[in-house]
């Protein structure tokens, strides 16, 4: 006879599917849940669910929406002829808390990583390119992460860049090297978009 009810099990299972979350972590939260109203355990459910059914990708640079075309691109006080690239939706939302980049995005989507299986077709390079096509963007910043990977990405998108007339930008480094864009803090963010430099 299996000592934990298989509700519980199933649940501690999916949650130590999170990242970040391990076992003894996931037992906790789950006799958490079970000890919680059932309004609030249900209010867990729905947000999770309307998430998934309301929450999609903007349509023009890649980061998350609930309409087609996310806030920033609709935002007409937005420099249009900066672009910023990004590798990830989090990425784009530590670049927002600093209040210092008023331009557009490119959510890459990832990062070159052969030994992870990313090639150049895992991320939206071509879309980025299709971007520049119209010609108002002027600078193109390169903000992917200071790591292998993200020098990486920011080497193989300058060679994609070199036929367009657009200055291009690497974020100064103000950042560590093997850290993510998502964990500094608002300060060394706003100092590295600050002190960006031509590459190429």
């Amino acid at each position: 006879m299996a000592l934990t009810p298989s509700a519980l099990a199933a649940l501690i299972e999916q949650l130590v599917r999170l990242p970040g979350i391990g076992p003894k972590t996931a037992q906790r939260l789950a006799f958490h849940l079970l000890k919680v109203p059932r309004e609030e355990a249900a209010g867990l459910a729905e947000a999770i669910v309307a998430l998934k059914d309301r929450i999609h990708v903007c349509a023009r640079c890649f980061n998350i929406a609930e309409e087609d075309v996310c806030g920033v691109c609709q935002d007409p006080r937005r420099d249009g002829k900066l672009l910023c690239v990004v590798e990830e939706v989090n990425d784009l939302m530590a670049i927002e808390k600093t209040r210092e980049f008023r331009g557009l995005y490119h959510v890459l989507g990832g990062s070159l990583s052969p030994l992870d299986g990313r090639g150049p077709d895992q991320i939206r390079g071509k879309e980025l390119l299709a971007r520049l096509g119209s010609g108002e963007t002027r600078e193109v910043i390169l903000a992917t992460n200071p790591n292998v990977e993200g020098e990486a990405t920011a080497l193989y998108l300058l060679r994609l860049l070199k036929p367009f007339s657009v200055k291009v930008t690497r974020i100064a480094r103000g950042l560590p090297m093997g850290g993510d864009l998502e964990y500094a803090d608002e300060a060394t963010l706003a100092r590295a978009l600050e002190g960006r430099r031509e590459i190429g």
